[in-house]
């Protein structure tokens, strides 16, 4: 499997390709409107010459307020929306909490972070995935962890979860909280309407875990 490739590259990538895009657009716009590089650089407080960078998708530090008024100038109306996307960049904290629930399950088990959802151009992850082999003991599973140091939105967290349970290829799914004051919070005020998603009790997912066994059903872990 090739290497996976770094949120920062792949916005990056993605901004470069975009850049290019939308100089594409300016010019056509602009030659179309009969206008000159120059006169469109003066209305908008820039040189022309800027506004040939801009064009050829150059111009890697332009703000979005000169790439508006650009836009503006030459007929088009710029809009700028962010939509969900790969992993988030992960802190020391959110690593620690994956350690801890790696140290509480059988060493039998397979575990791996950061795995890409496996279909062609998701750039969706899990966390970590936890997989056991089939024995005479025990069926083959796949587990997908997703773990929070502060869980907020319930309602966002738990679409967002079953959209990758849904896409993820694993047979359960594991949403593991950072035992604070605030994540206690946070499940008691999500109460009944996140048992569909999570029927297992953590306890239950845990001492199957480390025996080695197939949880049988998703659950939420306080480590």
């Amino acid at each position: 499997m090739p290497p996976r490739e770094r949120a920062v590259d792949r916005g990056t990538r993605r901004a470069r390709a975009i850049e290019a895009e939308l100089g594409g657009e300016i010019r056509r716009a602009r030659v179309g409107g009969g206008l000159t590089q120059d006169e469109v650089g003066d209305a908008c407080d820039i040189t022309g010459a800027y506004e040939s960078l801009i064009e050829l998708g150059l111009a890697h530090g332009a703000s979005i307020t000169t790439l508006v008024r650009v836009t503006s100038v030459v007929g088009l109306d710029l809009s700028v929306r962010a939509y969900p996307g790969g992993a988030i960049l992960r802190d020391a904290g959110h690593r620690a909490l994956l350690e801890r629930l790696r140290a509480a399950i059988s060493p039998t088990l397979a575990w791996r972070t950061e795995v890409p959802l496996p279909n062609p151009g998701d750039q969706r992850a899990w966390d970590a995935m936890i997989a056991g082999q089939l024995s005479n003991l025990n069926e083959a599973f796949r587990v997908g962890v997703e773990a929070e140091m502060r869980a907020r939105d319930q309602q966002a967290l738990q679409r967002r979860i079953a959209l990758k349970h849904r896409d993820g290829g694993v047979d359960h799914v594991l949403l593991v909280l950072a035992a604070t004051r605030c994540n206690r919070v946070f499940l008691r005020e999500a109460g009944a309407a996140r048992a569909p998603d999570f029927p297992l009790p953590g306890r239950h997912a845990i001492t199957a875990l480390a025996a080695g066994r197939n949880p049988g059903g998703s659950s939420i872990l306080m480590l």
